[in-house]
């Protein structure tokens, strides 16, 4: 599964990082931008795997070791115990593979976690950013977050009143769209700046910086594993 501190190379995440400085230099807007390796714990997918290989295992132990009882002069194959013992041992050890395989590999947790729940779960994760990072905090209630989930491939953007306010829900909505599609283009680091780029240069109008503007959260990119 890919990590956000790998995802994005130092001299990537400095862009992004530049793109924010030049961001707010036009606007008053708060702007932080998050990377999360994955937003939620998601156990389902182990216990699937988990049982369908312990399943194919079974399957297999049956053809392997079929029982012929009743012939007569053959004393030949283990004891049934001791098939029993190892047959035991084997579906525990599939189980167990499954599970790891079901944590582990990206793709096979993606494919056994519903939508709606990893939705639900990018979701909630970005609320609970958006006020652990004070995004929600600022003086002037500008603060955007833009927030990237990449086990997920889902991204979430949110913002304080003032800037829904001004620019309304649509454009937090239509940022979000561009960006989704931008990171499945497959140059994440474009795609991150050039929503950062548009937030600075559609506020500067209805949110312009303040001669006297503090920085009030720090310009950096939020990695998050």
């Amino acid at each position: 599964m890919q990590s956000a501190f790998t995802y994005l190379t130092e001299d990537q995440q400095k862009q992004v990082e530049q793109a924010v400085v030049e961001a707010e230099q036009q606007t008053s807007c708060e702007i932080v931008p998050v990377l999360a390796t994955s937003s939620g714990r998601y156990d389902r997918p182990e216990d699937i795997v988990g049982l369908w290989l312990t399943v194919i295992t079974a399957i297999t132990l049956w053809f392997l070791f079929p029982r012929t009882a009743g012939q007569a002069g053959d004393w030949g194959g283990m004891p049934v115990v001791v098939e029993l013992i190892l047959a035991a041992l084997l579906l525990v050890l599939a189980f167990i593979i499954g599970a790891v395989a079901g944590s582990r590999i990206g793709w096979l947790r993606r494919l056994f976690t519903p939508r709606q729940q990893m939705q639900d779960e990018v979701a909630a994760r970005a609320r609970e950013i958006f006020f652990d990072k004070r995004v929600h905090h600022t003086e002037g209630g500008t603060g955007i977050l833009i927030y990237i989930s990449l086990f997920e491939h889902m991204a979430v953007a949110l913002a304080d009143q003032a800037v829904i306010d001004k620019l309304g829900q649509t454009f937090i909505d239509q940022l979000c769209q561009k960006l989704t599609e931008g990171l499945h283009s497959g140059d994440a680091t474009t795609a991150i700046c050039d929503v950062i780029q548009e937030i600075g240069t559609q506020a500067s109008t209805p949110l312009p910086r303040a001669e006297d503007d503090q920085n009030e959260l720090h310009d950096v990119l939020v990695l998050i594993d």
